[in-house]
């Protein structure tokens, strides 16, 4: 199982997990379309689809560098249709795009609210629907295709929901979308899954809106890095598509299950004790592992030369 010649469309990929996701599957020598809105790079978001480009064609793979509103279906539709006359086709979608404000109902402004609606569920649902033709294309083909979001496990806990409702609600929508389109699409061999961290990921996200929300969220000591999603979104993309769908799993769950057992590599200060790792939002304490119908070699160096 491998991603090599495969072709991934990854939303908001020009920086953080979204570009983590699309350079681990450059390793392989897979094909990347980058949908994303920053051509010009700013203080606060570093990076352009442009500059993620890059760094992917440097990894190994070849990159489309797409200017995309999830928001717009003419974007998503021009994007789609400018992979396809690239590559040939489309094997993959992840779902990576996603709006955050984390006031409470008093505090948040309604276009925030209208904004992460759009991006999160909206948009989710809207690529994965323009996207279906060819990956029903590639399910004919024998090309095992995927559908991945980057969205929580369905865990109604009504702490995840106090703080900040509205968040959770657009959040929670793309989860809602893999839930059904799982089912949808079974009969077509269509793997639809959701991947979510278990503790924070420093990225841009975490640094301009989650700090401050987040007791010591700023300390990129106590986070993970990006690596950590990318490689458990790898493992989930080897899978076979009629095999593993349907799924709603955490990173390090996921990982332990395809048998990894050290996790500073992902620290950013491999110093740092794990139960010191600053937990994630939306992690239900009561977990089932994940079954692999597939282990997959993340082709890691042993624990004892980290």
């Amino acid at each position: 199982m491998s991603l090599r010649g495969k072709t991934l469309f990854i939303t908001g990929a020009s920086r953080g997990i979204g570009l983590a996701i699309g350079l681990r599957a450059a390793r392989e020598g897979a094909n990347v379309a980058i949908a994303a809105k920053t051509t010009e790079p700013t203080p606060k978001l570093p990076g352009t689809i442009y500059t993620a480009a890059a760094e992917i064609e440097q990894a190994g793979g070849r990159a489309l560098p797409l200017v995309c509103d999830i928001r717009s279906e003419e974007a998503v539709a021009a994007a789609i249709a400018a992979t396809v006359a690239r590559f040939g086709g489309i094997d993959i979608v992840v779902n990576n795009a996603s709006a955050i404000a984390l006031q409470n109902t008093t505090e948040l402004p309604v276009k925030r609210y209208d904004l992460m609606h759009a991006i999160n569920g909206r948009g989710t649902w809207l690529t994965s629907k323009l996207a279906l033709p060819h990956l029903r294309r590639s399910a004919a083909q024998g090309r095992n295709p995927h559908i991945l979001m980057l969205s929580p496990p369905l865990d109604l806990n009504p702490a995840w929901f106090a703080p900040h409702v509205a968040y959770s609600m657009a959040k929670y929508n793309m989860s809602i979308v893999a839930l059904g389109l799982a089912g949808e699409l079974a009969d077509d061999g269509i793997a639809v899954n959701c991947l979510w961290p278990k503790t924070v990921i420093s990225t841009a996200a975490v640094s301009n809106v989650v700090a401050g929300s987040m007791a010591a969220a700023s300390d990129a000591a106590r986070l993970r890095t990006p690596a950590i999603m990318a490689d458990a979104a790898y493992t989930m993309l080897c899978q076979p598509s009629r095999g593993f769908t349907g799924q709603f799993v955490i990173d390090e769950d996921l990982l332990r299950a395809n048998g990894v057992r050290c996790f500073k590599r992902y620290q950013h200060d491999p110093s740092v004790p794990e139960d010191q790792i600053l937990p994630d939002f939306f992690v239900p304490e009561k977990r089932t592992p994940p079954r692999l119908p597939v282990r997959i070699d993340l082709g890691h160096a042993p624990a004892s030369k980290l």
